[in-house]
């Protein structure tokens, strides 16, 4: 079997597989490549616990550990998704939010297991570095403004319009 020589590591007390598939039946190019079991009388914990989840998040190699509460998700990490259009931004934040998630501020959220999201339109990206410095700021303040990026917001930004 032929291996990444990285992927992400996720650290959850006791729901990485749940996780795994919640993120694998919401992002596209996502899916669950292995589920790794706690053999008799390797731990403490009982024979047959979820103990990794190898998967596929977008695209990218992750593993999720179930490690116990020791440690938290915190802002220090986040996965940037970009979006094509404002029906794929809704449906992703929706999915997050709606699923024990938090909405966060400037397209940020965070899930039920207290990961960091930015569900990010790709005309934000393009807005926040427009050649023209003026449009730039105006998108800037009108991001600033925002929990979940509307895209006509931005839009109307760009052209120096006030957002609806």
């Amino acid at each position: 079997m032929i291996r990444n020589k990285a992927a992400v590591f996720l650290w959850f007390d006791t729901e990485a597989e749940a996780a795994a598939n919640f993120y694998a039946e919401t992002f596209p190019d996502s899916h669950v490549d292995k589920v790794i079991r706690i053999r008799e009388g390797v731990s403490d914990a009982p024979a047959g616990t979820v103990q990794l989840v190898e998967m596929t998040l977008l695209g990218l190699p992750y593993v999720l550990l179930n490690a116990g509460p020791d440690v938290q998700p915190n802002d220090a990490y986040s996965l940037q998704v970009y979006t094509e259009d404002q029906a794929e931004t809704d449906r992703l934040w929706a999915a997050i939010t709606g699923n024990g998630g938090e909405e966060i501020m400037c397209g940020w959220c965070k899930d039920r297991w207290g990961y960091r999201w930015q569900i990010t339109p790709l005309i934000l990206m393009d807005a926040l570095s427009h050649p023209d410095p003026a449009a730039s700021a105006r998108v800037q303040a009108a991001m600033m403004q925002m929990r979940k990026i509307e895209i006509s917001d931005i839009e109307a930004a760009l052209r120096g319009a006030t957002p609806t």
